[in-house]
C-alpha cells in the first residue's frame, strides 16, 4: 500500500495543545511518587527498563523553570519472588505497603502478567494506594484478548475471525476443533497465547504443517491460545491519552515495518528492529483518522483510563464491500511500554509532547481519577 505521508490527526494537534496549556494539579509539586517495576511476568526485563526511563523523566526538571514536580520519586522493584525491593529492604507485598504509607500516588511500569490483568491493580485498591492506569476491570478484560475481541466489536470496532481453546482440547484431537483450525490455517493465520504481551508466544503460521509447534510455543506463555486469520497490510498502533478536562485523545498512528516476516519480541525491542515511522508513511490521512476513531472507541469500550495503545492492521488491497478497508484490531494495551523505543512516547513526540511531559500528564490523569471517586 502506498500513500502520502499523513500528518498528524487533528485530536493528535488538539491533545498537544491541551497538554501544553492546562495546568498540572498542585499536589503533584508536592508529591511522593513510587514508580514500580519488574513484576514475575515474561516482559520483566521490559518493565525495568520502562521504570528506569520513567523514574529519570520525573525526577529530572527539563529546566531551572521547570517546577511541574513531583517533589520525590522512589523505585520500587517487583521481585520474581514476589518480595518487593523499596530502597534496600526487601519486603513482603503486606510490610511494603506500610513501607509506602507516605507515597502519595504508584506510577506502574509494570508490564504483563499479574502487573497488567487486574491483580495488582486490585491489590492497590485494597491497599487504598492510588496508581496510574487502568483499573481492575478494564485491566482485567484487556488482557484477555478473546474477552477483549468480544467487547470491542460489539462496538462496532472490526475483529478477524479466530478461534480460541485450550491445551487439553487441542490434545484431546476433538475433530471439530481440527476442521475449524484448517479453515483458517489455509488461508494463514496467528497463533498468539490469549493472555501475554510483547509478541511473546506469538506465531506466524502461512502452512499447516506449522501450526503444531507454533500452538506449542504458545502454550509455553499459558494454557489457552488465540488463533487468529491472517490479515496481510500495512500495522499500525494508536495510543490514546486521557487528558483531564478534555477526555481521551488519540495520538498520531505509528506504522510499524518488521524487517522479518513477524512484528516479533525482538522486532519490538532490538536497536535494530522494525522500523516505526510516525506519521506513517504507508496510510493516507483518510486511514489515520479511522485508526484513531477506531482506538478511542476501544479505549473507551473497554474502561481504559489514563493511557492506552491499540494495535492494528489495516488491509492491503481490499475491495470494496462490508468492511472497505477498516482497520482491524489487533489487542489493546493498557500498560504500553515506556522505553526509549517504545511507541508510546514516539507517537506523544510526534505529536509534540516531550517524554517527561506526557509521565507527568499520566501522573496527573491518576489525582484526577482520585479525587473523583474519593
Amino acid at each position: 500500500m502506498s500513500a502520502r505521508p499523513a500528518t498528524c490527526t487533528p485530536d493528535a494537534v488538539h491533545g498537544a495543545a491541551a497538554l501544553a496549556q492546562a495546568p498540572l494539579p498542585p499536589e503533584l509539586e508536592r508529591a511522593t511518587l513510587a514508580v514500580l517495576m519488574g513484576g514475575r511476568s515474561s516482559e520483566r526485563e521490559v518493565s525495568l527498563t520502562s521504570g528506569r526511563t520513567v523514574l529519570e523523566a520525573l525526577a529530572t526538571p527539563s529546566g531551572p523553570e521547570d517546577r511541574r514536580g513531583p517533589g520525590r520519586v522512589i523505585a520500587v522493584e517487583l521481585l520474581q519472588d514476589g518480595r518487593w525491593r523499596v530502597g534496600k529492604r526487601l519486603l513482603l507485598p503486606g510490610e511494603a505497603v506500610l513501607a509506602l504509607a507516605d507515597v502519595d500516588l504508584v506510577f506502574s511500569a509494570l508490564h504483563g502478567g499479574e502487573g497488567e490483568n487486574g491483580s495488582l491493580q486490585g491489590f492497590l485498591t485494597c491497599c487504598d494506594l492510588a496508581f496510574t492506569g487502568s483499573g481492575v476491570i478494564a485491566s482485567a478484560v484487556a488482557m484477555d484478548k478473546l474477552f477483549a475481541r468480544q467487547v470491542v466489536a460489539a462496538r462496532g470496532v472490526r475483529v478477524a475471525r479466530a478461534l480460541s481453546f485450550s491445551r487439553a482440547e487441542w490434545t484431546a484431537g476433538e475433530a471439530g476443533l481440527a476442521r475449524e483450525l484448517d479453515t483458517l490455517a489455509a488461508r494463514g493465520c496467528v497463533v498468539k497465547p490469549r493472555r501475554g504481551g510483547s509478541s511473546l508466544g506469538c506465531s506466524l503460521v502461512e502452512r499447516r504443517e506449522e501450526l503444531g509447534r507454533a500452538l506449542e510455543l504458545s502454550f509455553l506463555e499459558g494454557r489457552e491460545v488465540l488463533v487468529e486469520e491472517l490479515v496481510r497490510g500495512v500495522e499500525a498502533t494508536v495510543a490514546v491519552i486521557d487528558v483531564p478536562g478534555a477526555g481521551p485523545i488519540a495520538l498520531p498512528p505509528v506504522e510499524i515495518r518488521p524487517r522479518s516476516a513477524f512484528f516479533d519480541y525482538r522486532e519490538k525491542y532490538a536497536a535494530d528492529g522494525a522500523l516505526e515511522l510516525c506519521p506513517p508513511e504507508s496510510l493516507d490521512a483518510a486511514a489515520c483518522a479511522r485508526l484513531a476513531a477506531s482506538a478511542l472507541s476501544a479505549h473507551r469500550a473497554l474502561g481504559c483510563e489514563g493511557y492506552s495503545r491499540t494495535d492494528y492492521i489495516v488491509p492491503a488491497g481490499e475491495p470494496a464491500g462490508e468492511h472497505d478497508g477498516a482497520p482491524v484490531f489487533l489487542e489493546t494495551n493498557t500498560l504500553p511500554g515506556l522505553t526509549p523505543r517504545s511507541l508510546l512516547p514516539r507517537a506523544a513526540a510526534a505529536a509534540g509532547i516531550d517524554y517527561r511531559t506526557l509521565c507527568l500528564w499520566i501522573a496527573a490523569q491518576a489525582f484526577e481519577r482520585e479525587r473523583r471517586e474519593g
